[in-house]
């Protein structure tokens, strides 16, 4: 399960920013979650509650932000919508397909003390 390892990554990310930023507690965690980026959020959510345990996140509310896919279509010059890689593209139905958005895994905010 590498929700576990990213949760761990999380964690480190915010701990550093607590020694540079001078902050002692978390009170929310906000992350966005790409749809493209093979990550199952409520695994996220579960080892983030285990990961997060005696730290300074420990009883931080912790918030996910999904990110659709969009791709942008070759053949017919159009951002376009992906729920899932190697889809056809929706109007087109052309395999040429650059995606733009939807591989995000990242730290978006937190609520520190």
């Amino acid at each position: 399960m590498h929700e576990m390892a990213l949760c761990e990554s999380v964690i480190e990310i915010i701990e550093r920013e607590a020694q540079q930023q001078n902050f002692s507690k978390v009170r929310a965690v906000w992350l966005e979650i790409g749809a493209l980026s093979h990550v199952e959020p409520e695994a996220l959510r579960f080892c983030f509650s285990a990961v997060s345990r005696n730290t300074i996140a420990a009883e931080a509310r912790f918030e996910i932000i999904g990110v659709p896919g969009e791709a942008w279509c070759m053949k017919c010059a159009a951002t376009v919508p992906l729920a899932q890689r190697y889809e056809p593209c929706p109007r087109c139905g052309g395999h040429q397909l650059q995606v733009t958005a939807g591989e995000e895994l990242r730290v978006k905010e937190l609520e520190v003390d």
